[in-house]
């Protein structure tokens, strides 16, 4: 049995969204208005569908909710936004697996294919999102942009030059240890590299940061 998460405040979205689940006759429905309610509910069903308009609940940052995608990999997300930033749109492609977006703006038969995506655990991205994305990546190769490290991602790797292993930096930054390799796999990626040497290396002549990590 599927277990769907209604997570937004706008009880119009809700009662909608609502409606369009009854035709999954062989699943449970259940509401959140918190974080700390969702995440209560995911310990319970892990692999449930989450649609979350994450804006209108407390999460206190993007990190907070990627962190949790990451916790949760076996839930499926649909992400329902009246907007979103194309930065935002470029970490939820880049740094999570099941997360799809969907604007509230977009058609019924947009919204309802990504229901379908996620209950395949499958990421969708609905026409809006996909044009940002395209747009942004154009931008990049006609500028010779790289794609940047986050500020999460920017403090794993300066652990990383500290020498300090996956486990240390989950303890410290209180994180599984799942989540620090998924951010060392991003940041391999993003710099072109294989080794955690070569990914130092390319830190330093990027200026990332300096040769003060070390010290």
């Amino acid at each position: 049995m599927t277990c769907f998460i209604l997570a937004d405040n706008q009880e119009l979205t809700r009662k909608g969204l609502s409606a369009m689940l009854s035709a999954f006759p062989d699943c449970i429905q259940h509401r959140v208005n918190t974080s700390a309610e969702l995440t209560g509910l995911l310990v319970l069903y892990p692999k449930a569908v989450v649609l979350l308009d994450f804006k209108l609940l407390d999460f206190d940052s993007e990190d907070s909710l990627i962190g949790l995608t990451l916790r949760f990999p076996d839930a499926s997300w649909l992400l329902l936004s009246d907007r979103l930033s194309v930065s935002f749109l470029r970490r939820i492609a880049y740094e999570t697996r099941c997360v799809g977006v969907v604007f509230k703006d977009s058609s019924e038969q947009a919204v309802m294919a990504g229901i379908e995506y996620a209950l395949k655990h499958e990421r969708y991205m609905c026409h809006r999102a996909t044009e940002m994305l395209l747009s942004l990546q154009k931008h990049d190769m006609e500028h010779g942009v790289t794609e940047d490290l986050t500020y999460t991602e920017i403090e794993i790797l300066r652990c990383i030059a500290q020498g300090k292993t996956t486990r240390q930096i989950a303890q410290e930054r209180f994180l599984s240890r799942h989540t620090v390799n998924t951010h060392r796999k991003n940041i391999f990626r993003k710099l072109g590299v294989k080794t955690a040497h070569d990914a130092v290396m390319a830190a330093l002549r990027m200026g990332v940061f300096d040769l003060s990590v070390f010290g």
